[in-house]
């Protein structure tokens, strides 16, 4: 053979093999079946660990395992789980299928025709699984208890019930009996008149459902029918629970279960709500409303305490109670809970609101919302905060033992501190009023601080017109506030009403990043210890510690600064509310230089560290979890390229992956992520992070897009899963269709945000175009929100430099959106501009020239780049009509714009189908304008009115 003919040979058996080794890009079918792990848990004794897996889109699984990998349980469509204290346990809620729910709303099914959760308890030792279906909710023994309680959920089925108050059918039957003959005897000697007609009788509603109680210990249950609400006690195996009424009764009456007995301990109320127990459950309160008439249009509860040992069940609050304000009432919307001691009620209490006048006919009502100039708040916030603030309610404290009430909190206070959880010795609040209003301006308010004595309900003020933030110690006795303006960091004393500035910190313990006009935050207090005998707090990089009765800091970790460390107390107890000194400190350690992280412990006394608990590498570890009574710990671990898998540790050399998700992910053509470095405009050295194709040839020539918002090089080792975009571009997704994507940090001068973008953004898009391998014809932005203001301005800034452009929320006059409001929250908007994201720091009067010149509107005439502008029509964070202006000014001068509104959907969209719509036109649009591909029909015709919900036009 010659060597011509061998060297066409090898070319053509070569072929095949590099055709089946390339591997596909995304497309748009593939988001549904990829999967994430979430809620991470581990049992006390560390033997057990457990995880859910879902897809997008379907059903999820949950796995229940050994430390080393072994599966005991798959529940399919398993989530909301719990291993039971020290105990083999596990329980779990069970969705119907995706199907099934699927199949419902299109049959458009009542709730109670739905199909419903199914609640699992799984025995871990035998092992042994039991299903209970139609479940609306669970609750457990949180501690030494063996209970576990499950209300039903209410079905059209007609289910036999048991007659209340233990009345068996037997003597109501009996009864009937004997009336029909006293009828039978009265006939048979006065006749037929003597019997009256029969009145028809009343029949009521049903209220309340089955609810079982099971004790894991023994195996018994009891049922509880037309019950409506319940508690369970931490220990001791006692319940409580609400019971409503069949259709023969109006009433509720309370049932309390204990050593696996039910007894009614209050019946015949009108209304009853809100059951809470003690930790020990041998006490219990709940609201009565005993004696309303059933015509009433408002319910006045008295606070009920059921006592077992002395089994009574009497009112020991009212609002007629010594203490209680003059019109107040006792508020239904907030649980009488007890403290730790048992010795105290924590109360909510609420003003008694006019009624509406239901004289006056509807038609006849004028409905008109009155703005007033000094009001606390403004009137839209008060309109978005109406159902809220209808069921507002106020602290009080009211000691059982004393029969002693006092009101903690009123309207005065927007803030209250029950230190101790209601135990403590002192108490605290922040007032704002009187300078509610500066929320408009500032984003929040000053506070003026007080001190609240729990036993006389003396209130001292400690500090005038505080901006900062505070907490308590312990017990109360010390309360440290950081003043934002003097940048100090103070405690005051409530023994000896003592007020000092500490310091000897040497390093700000301030935000040294801060880039909005307002004055810099706080790192953060990370806690008191539990004798109040010093206080832990951060500067950006270390942990320092001081004693608030001499004002003496120590820094207690010296690695941080040094090595570029930021140092973080990871709290893997959420009960634990103090620092506990003398055991090892877990923290996140987070490499502000390479951007990954781990998970180690340190001694809080020498500040080193003691044990690594996760690896580091180029990864980022998350979602760690500990075992309460041992050293095993689970974990999430993840990178760009790396799903967050769930791993196991007990020490730092050995770590168990548990779960294998998106392996699927093999046959795709994925990516990587890398940390880009560049010098800006304005002189500063800054990061970003560079996507590229995992078939990236640095010879060839790749379309780019930018995507920004302000700093994100934290994220380079997270996981993009490809997923239908809420707004942000779907960066895995562009990657592995080709594109390289660049994400740059962008660090803000008061008052030209819109240089600032082009000063840090451009300046890395034109770093990266002297490497070679960007096609500086194919330039794309995107961005959202904050994004997409940017994106505006750049279009106005480099009228030639993009290629295509695509803007989400956009404001483009920061005149009119100064003065527009926020829907999601009824705020103004005024504080975005003179404080804090949008950066001018001056209002509009002060200074009108900064709202020119960072406005793209005064400069669209000078846009040459095609655009998308997506401005929804019931946006709560930016006014859709800023998009409206962009595009129909745009439009005047003759630019080639298009504008989506989804219609009904948020700032950012939350419907799955419209995320999966804007992907696909994100995708279209893109390709045309950087790959060259055929344009969509919606780009180059749209789709009419008359055409919508005909044609989608892709």
């Amino acid at each position: 053979m010659s060597n011509r003919f061998k060297c066409l040979f090898s070319l053509l058996t070569c072929i095949p093999i590099l055709i089946f080794a390339q591997k596909k890009p995304l497309n748009n079918t593939v988001y549904d079946s990829w999967q994430n792990t979430s809620n991470l848990s581990i049992s006390e004794n560390g033997h057990f660990v457990s995880y859910e897996v879902n897809p997008q889109e379907g059903d999820g699984i949950l796995y229940i395992q050994t430390p080393k990998g072994d599966t005991l349980f798959k529940i399919a469509r398993g989530y909301d789980g719990a291993f039971l204290n020290n105990k083999a346990f596990f329980i779990c809620k069970i969705k119907p299928t995706y199907q099934q729910i699927r199949t419902a709303k299109i049959e458009k099914k009542t709730p109670e025709d739905s199909p419903h959760d199914s609640l699992a308890i799984i025995n871990l030792n035998e092992p042994f699984i039991s299903i209970h279906p139609n479940i609306q909710s669970y609750k457990y023994s949180k501690k030494q208890g063996a209970l576990v309680a499950f209300l039903a959920e209410k079905t059209k089925a007609k289910a036999e019930h048991a007659p209340k108050d233990s009345v068996s059918r037997i003597q109501i039957l009996q009864k009937e009996i004997d009336s029909l003959q006293n009828n039978l005897t009265n006939i048979q000697t006065k006749g037929f008149t003597a019997i009256k007609p029969a009145k028809k009788p009343k029949i009521f509603k049903e209220v309340g459902t089955a609810l079982t109680i099971v004790n894991l210990e023994n195996k018994d249950s009891v049922v509880i029918p037309f019950a409506t609400d319940y508690e369970i006690s931490d220990k001791d195996n006692k319940a409580i629970a609400i019971v409503g009424h069949d259709k023969t009764d109006s009433t509720y009456s309370v049932a309390y279960f204990s050593n696996g007995k039910i007894k009614t301990i209050l019946n015949n109320a009108l209304s009853i709500k809100n059951p809470s127990l003690n930790k020990m459950g041998d006490q219990a309160t709940f609201l009565v409303d005993k004696d309303s008439t059933e015509k009433a249009l408002r319910n006045f509860y008295a606070v009920y305490l059921f006592n077992s040992d002395k089994d009574i069940t009497s009112p020991i609050l009212t609002r007629a109670h010594d203490g209680m304000y003059k019109n107040w009432m006792i508020s239904e919307f907030a649980n009488a809970t007890f403290s730790p001691s048992g010795k105290n009620l924590i109360i909510g209490t609420a003003p008694i609101l006019p009624l509406k006048d239901t004289t006056l006919p509807e038609f006849e009502r004028v409905h008109l919302d009155i703005w007033q100039y000094n009001e606390d708040d403004l009137h839209s916030s008060q309109l978005y905060n109406l159902a809220k603030d209808a069921k507002k309610n106020y602290k009080a404290i009211y000691n059982i033992e004393q029969d002693k009430f006092i009101q903690i909190e009123d309207s005065t206070f927007n803030r209250v501190f029950l230190t101790k959880k209601g135990d403590g010795q002192y108490f605290y609040a922040l007032s704002d009023k009187g300078n509610r209003i500066e929320k408009q301006w500032l984003g929040q308010t000053h506070t003026d601080l007080y001190s609240i004595n729990p036993v006389t309900g003396q209130k001292t003020k400690i500090f005038n017109s505080l901006l900062g933030m505070g907490r308590p110690s312990y017990t109360g006795k010390y309360f440290v506030f950081y003043d934002e303006f003097a940048k100090t960091l103070n405690v005051y004393n409530a023994e000896s009403t003592q007020k000092k500035v500490l310091t000897g910190i040497k390093f700000p313990i301030y935000d040294e990043d801060n880039d909005v006009p307002a004055e810099p935050n706080l790192y953060g207090l990370m806690g008191w210890t539990k004798n109040d005998s010093a206080f832990y707090i951060y500067d950006k990089y270390d942990i320092w510690t001081v004693n608030p009765s001499n004002g003496k800091a120590n820094q207690v970790t010296n690695f941080g600064r040094n090595n570029k460390i930021i140092v973080r107390y990871e709290n893997l107890d959420p009960n634990k509310e103090y620092i506990n000194t003398q055991k090892p400190l877990p923290v996140e350690l987070y490499y502000d230089v390479t951007k990954n992280n781990q998970y180690a412990t340190i001694d809080l006394k020498s500040g080193k560290i003691i044990d690594s608990v996760t690896p580091l590498g180029a990864y980022k570890v998350a979602n760690i979890q500990k075992a309460k009574n041992s050293a095993d710990y689970i974990f999430t671990k993840q990178n760009y390229q790396t799903s967050p898998n769930v791993y196991y540790t007990a020490r730092a050399d050995n770590f168990i992956q548990l779960s294998n998700i998106n392996q699927q992910q093999s046959e795709y053509n994925w990516g990587s992520a890398e940390l880009y470095k560049w010098k800006s405009y304005t002189g500063k050295l800054t990061e970003g992070i560079i996507y590229k194709p995992e078939d990236f040839d640095p010879k060839k020539k790749y379309p780019m897009i930018s995507y920004f918002y302000e700093r994100n090089n934290e994220t380079l080792y997270n996981y993009l899963a490809p997923a239908p975009t809420p707004s942000r571009l779907n960066i895995s997704y562009f990657v592995s269709r080709g594109y390289v994507v660049f994400v740059p940090d962008i660090w803000y001068t008061t008052g030209h945000p819109g240089l600032s973008a082009y000063n840090f953004i451009v300046s890395g898009i034109r770093s990266i175009l002297k490497l070679g391998y960007v096609d500086s014809t194919k330039l794309g932005i995107q961005g959202q929100s904050w994004g997409g203001y940017q994106t505006a301005y750049l279009i106005t800034k480099v009228p030639n430099l993009f290629a295509a452009a695509w803007a989400g929320a956009p404001v483009v006059n920061m005149f009119s959106a100064y003065g527009g409001i926020r829907w999601e929250s009824g705020m103004n908007r005024q504080f975005q501009y003179e404080k804090t994201q949008s950066r001018i720091g001056k209002t509009i009067w002060e200074d009108p020239k900064l709202y020119v010149e960072n406005s793209p509107l005064f400069n669209l005439p000078k846009v040459k780049t095609p655009v998308v502008i997506m401005s929804n029509d019931a946006d709560g964070a930016v006014p859709w009509y800023q998009g409206i202006e962009m595009f129909t000014d745009l439009r005047r001068l003759g630019k080639k714009v298009w504008l989506l509104n989804y219609n009904g959907e948020a700032h950012n969209l939350m419907q799955r189908k419209n995320r999966k719509d804007i992907s696909i036109r994100e995708q279209q649009f893109f390709d045309w304008l950087l790959k060259g591909e055929k344009p969509a029909t919606w780009i180059t015709s749209g789709v009419p009115a008359l055409m919508k919900d005909k044609t989608m036009g892709l």
